[in-house]
């Protein structure tokens, strides 16, 4: 059992030296002579790995150098760090951020109770956690085969909060702020793709949907925090303006197609797993979801602009009431001239709820209730500082008059100002702060406000 542990260690030993440097000769024999010097192998095991080496050694292809002049290949992707193995390129990215944040919310009282709202109710709260985004590391593994760029996909997002197992949403779900308490992991990516120039790219796996996912990713808050939401037990995730401007697009399993672009124009189609309403009764449902987005990127002069039109469909199979569709749509714009950029979205649905995909999207018997909603914001940059605001709200209608009767406190509008100053400390970290003044009002006229502040960093690498 030693002799086989000392052999498992001197291995070890002799694949670290293969990957961590490139081929030199003596390296090996120089490191075998170390672990018998140090008593690590007995002179028997020596002679045997010794002769095993010399074998290989001869046996082994001469080395010729590769495209970057015989160094080790190890480098900088373009994002990430990448390692190139033979014609495959390994590339790790990946981003850790912490905040603090307080939360000054209004006690609870029967006349800021609102079903679906997002201002905080429960009094004041401070917390040091993630903001929109988990941290997360990425996995890539690309090459081309037989003219084809082929590639697999992995997305790993861990939160620096503990996490309540027991409760809904999992990784993502309401935390648990108690010692002896672990982290969890949202394994929200996982999806291949292949393509080649002229016939675009497939994409078959779980990756963020077409829908919504601009107005998302062009939120300034989603390197912030935005609104809080569950600031007591804190999550993986903050809100951001999730919910205040937009529907959050989610991470979905699909099969997605998107074209080359032709002068500047992209346009991506899929089909999706059917989701059951969150809020509703029970489906079954028969069909897959539909989604697509378009997009345009230009340049006039030294105005580069941003456009994109985005859909979802999907037929809901109720169980014991009417079928349904749910559907939506949102437009958008991002554009940047000097140091300023500006951006403005618009959505509108029905039968697709607000905040999260078929979140209250129905009144329980499959009559769909109408949403949308809208935010505007601008960032000016001004060397390492950047100055940005925006402002946008989220709607929701009552889905018939027996619906406002049984449901008075539904939320009719939620709203947000965000207020934010960042500092590129340096070209992987930047410095944020935040305030957020948060609304929520009901069709009864419930209403409820809650205001944050935010102070943190944000690594990308």
């Amino acid at each position: 059992m030693k002799r086989t542990l000392r052999l498992m260690s001197a291995a070890g030993a002799l694949l670290l030296t293969a990957t961590a440097a490139p081929a030199m000769a003596g390296t090996t024999a120089d490191l075998l002579k170390r672990l018998h010097e140090k008593g690590i192998l007995t002179d028997e095991e020596y002679q045997d790995l010794l002769k095993g080496q010399s074998a290989e050694a001869a046996q082994a292809p001469p080395v010729t150098p590769d495209a970057s002049g015989g160094k080790p290949l190890v480098r900088m992707a373009d994002s990430g760090v990448g390692l190139q193995m033979g014609d495959v390129t390994l590339k790790f990215s990946g981003s850790v951020n912490g905040f603090y944040v307080h939360d000054n919310g209004e006690a609870p009282s029967a006349t800021n109770t609102v079903v679906g709202g997002v201002a905080t109710v429960g009094g004041n709260s401070s917390a040091v956690r993630n903001g929109l985004l988990p941290g997360f590391l990425k996995v890539e593994a690309m090459t081309t085969q037989a003219g084809w760029d082929v590639g697999a996909h992995f997305g790993m997002y861990p939160g620096i909060n503990s996490v309540n197992y027991a409760a809904a949403g999992g990784a993502n779900g309401p935390g648990n702020p108690r010692a002896l308490q672990t982290a969890g992991i949202d394994f929200r990516q996982t999806y291949l793709t292949f393509g080649r120039a002229g016939f675009g790219e497939v994409k078959i796996g779980r990756d963020i949907g077409l829908f919504g996912s601009e107005a998302i990713l062009n939120d300034i808050t989603l390197l912030s925090s935005g609104t809080p939401a569950g600031n007591v037990a804190p999550s993986n995730t903050t809100l951001g303006r999730i919910g205040t401007g937009y529907i959050y697009t989610d991470f979905q399993p699909q099969i997605t197609y998107t074209t080359p672009s032709f002068n500047g124009f992209t346009a991506s189609i899929g089909i999706f797993e059917p989701l059951s309403s969150l809020t509703g009764p029970a489906e079954s449902n028969k069909q897959p979801g539909f989604q697509a987005k378009f997009v345009y990127d230009g340049k006039l002069g030294d105005v580069a602009t941003r456009l994109w039109l985005s859909g979802i469909s999907q037929k809901h199979n109720v169980i014991a009431g009417p079928d349904y569709t749910g559907w939506g749509w949102d437009a958008g714009a991002k554009v940047t001239f000097g140091p300023i950029t500006v951006v403005g979205t618009y959505y509108d649905a029905s039968g697709l709820g607000t905040t999260a995909l078929n979140l209250f999207d129905t009144d329980g018997l499959g009559n769909r209730r109408d949403s949308h909603g809208f935010y505007l914001q601008g960032l000016a940059t001004f060397g390492k500082i950047s100055v940005g605001g925006s402002y946008g709200e989220s709607h929701l209608d009552y889905a018939s008059a027996a619906d406002a009767l049984a449901n008075p406190l539904l939320v009719d509008k939620n709203g947000s100002w965000v207020g934010q100053l960042r500092y590129g400390l340096n070209s992987w970290v930047t410095l944020l702060g935040e305030y957020v003044h948060t609304t929520s009002k009901a069709h009864n006229d419930n209403k409820a406000s809650s205001d944050a502040l935010a102070a943190g960093a944000i690594l990308f690498f």
